[in-house]
């Protein structure tokens, strides 16, 4: 039985087809999305207001620009480290569980963030939220996508879910610049009773899964990864401004050793922590790079348009939320249109026009920019672009990374579509920060610094745009009118 007819039978009906559970969406089936989009919710509210808040963190704590890039990136650096195994974990334990248990580690992490009084311990508490949600997030994927059957079901189900992410992004700008201005410290702990919330909505609502009946029993495929993953990451993020010193060239270089020993523990064992012949799949591929420039590009682009509009041109929290506004509004408002979009399209001409819009607005603000931006001719064309592109690009690549994939392995899939994502964050963010500490001497109105950061960026979407466009031409040339997910072999 599927969770979708499950779902359906809890509310009072019969076992129904899973065509018929798919026209009809119970009370309940509401509810466990709900759950899923209010985890999301939250996840989008914290980054932006975090986002918001870094400078007044930096004055009060005493950080640098270099400190404060830790305080995105040791969330980064656990997210983005377990979200592998947080996605295959879902898989082999049961999704409530290590959702539930995930959400509530979450939850106090936020609590102890807004309490803390050194910067040390808050990117401590950080990471710690990092890890969490290396398990939160696929496993809401993973549940989504197992209870709301491929196709248009699905499509609508992460439209809506979208929809939240973006409207939680947005949310978080306004109480961000609100919030802080009261003290950053509330930006920690106002998601508090929202995260509780949800982890007791989920403990009544989200139906008890079993565990897989195979696997689970890869210890050495679990230590391998998550060390060589969390030094991989900890050597990106690091060497831009580290340089090549001994402790960075040995974290990626124990990393490289470390990820060479779980690919050949995986290729040995009986059972995989994970199947290494899901990195074939074309679509797969195409969906995880095309999130790293959608995810690296824009979190590290919202990272210097906050440093420079509070630091450099002085404007409060709230006036810098609005100016980011416009990005998020036009996601949450144009998301519900996605999934019927992704019905009529196909998701590879989708993310070609995500990446084009994308790598459209960095190129506006680069020929419009100057040495100080105007915002009705600058900054405000260049969210709506931003704005359009993520829209059309993160259902689509989400609906893209795990199509054709089992049940079983719908972890696996998110975990391994939302890595790709925080780690070219991690990559790109890192970059983008040791370009403009390096190219900044003095405080000043001009925009100058922050140009290297933004040709970066740039390149990143314009990376992911020429693949996409390769790809979509490559498939029409053989005479297809989309790029099909290709299936695999269970």
């Amino acid at each position: 039985m599927t969770i979708t007819e499950s779902l359906t039978q809890s509310a009072g009906g019969a076992p129904e087809s899973r065509a018929a559970a798919e026209q009809r969406w119970t009370p309940r089936l509401w509810g466990v999305l709900a759950v899923l989009c209010a985890v999301l919710f939250l996840d989008g509210l914290d980054v932006s207001m975090v986002g918001v808040a870094l400078p007044s963190i930096g004055t009060e704590l005493g950080l640098s620009t270099t400190s404060l890039q830790w305080i995105v990136n040791g969330y980064v650096l656990g997210y983005g480290g377990l979200l592998l195994l947080g996605g295959r974990t879902a898989d082999l334990l049961g999704r409530r569980r290590v959702f539930l248990i995930a959400l509530g580690v979450f939850t106090v992490a936020s609590l102890v963030g807004g309490l803390v009084d050194d910067g040390t311990l808050l990117i401590a508490t950080r990471f710690v939220k990092g890890l969490a949600a290396a398990f939160t997030a696929p496993t809401a994927m993973s549940i989504l996508t197992t209870t709301f059957a491929e196709g248009p079901a699905r499509n609508r189900a992460l439209s809506i879910f979208t929809v939240f992410g973006a409207s939680g992004y947005s949310s978080g700008l306004i109480l961000g610049g609100l919030l802080t201005s009261l003290g950053w410290r509330w930006t920690f702990l106002v998601p508090v009773p929202l995260a509780l919330g949800a982890l007791i909505a989920g403990l009544s609502l989200i139906p008890r899964d079993k565990p897989a009946a195979g696997g689970g029993h890869d210890l050495t495929g679990a230590v391998t990864l998550v060390g060589g993953m969390l030094l991989a990451v900890y050597a990106v993020v690091t060497a831009p401004q580290r340089g090549l010193d001994a402790l960075t060239v040995s974290a990626a270089v124990l990393a490289v050793v470390l990820l060479a020993a779980f690919v050949v523990a995986e290729n040995r064992v009986r059972h995989p922590l994970v199947r290494l012949s899901i990195f074939r799949i074309g679509s797969i591929v195409r969906a995880n790079a095309s999130m790293v420039a959608l995810m690296g590009s824009y979190v590290s682009f919202q990272f210097m348009m906050t440093l420079y509009l509070q630091d450099v041109l002085h404007w409060s929290p709230l006036s810098m939320a609005l100016a980011l506004l416009p990005a998020g509004l036009l996601v949450a408002f144009s998301s519900p249109f996605m999934g019927r979009l992704i019905d009529r399209h196909g998701t590879a001409p989708l993310i070609v026009a995500a990446m084009t819009s994308l790598s459209a607005g960095y190129v506006w603000f680069l020929l419009t920019a100057g040495n100080r931006p105007d915002y009705l001719v600058t900054v405000l064309p260049t969210m709506l672009l931003l704005g359009g592109g993520f829209a059309f690009g993160f259902s689509s690549i989400m609906a893209q990374a795990t199509d054709g994939i089992d049940d079983s392995e719908q972890g696996l899939a998110s975990g391994l579509v939302q890595s790709s994502g925080q780690v070219g964050t991690a990559l790109v963010l890192a970059v983008v920060t040791g370009l403009v500490a390096s190219a900044t001497t003095a405080a000043s109105a001009d925009f100058t610094p922050f140009r290297p950061g933004v040709n970066l960026v740039t390149g990143v979407a314009l990376a992911g745009l020429l693949l996409n466009i390769a790809a979509l031409v490559t498939a029409r040339s053989r005479g297809r009118h989309r790029i099909p997910a290709e299936t695999t072999a269970h």
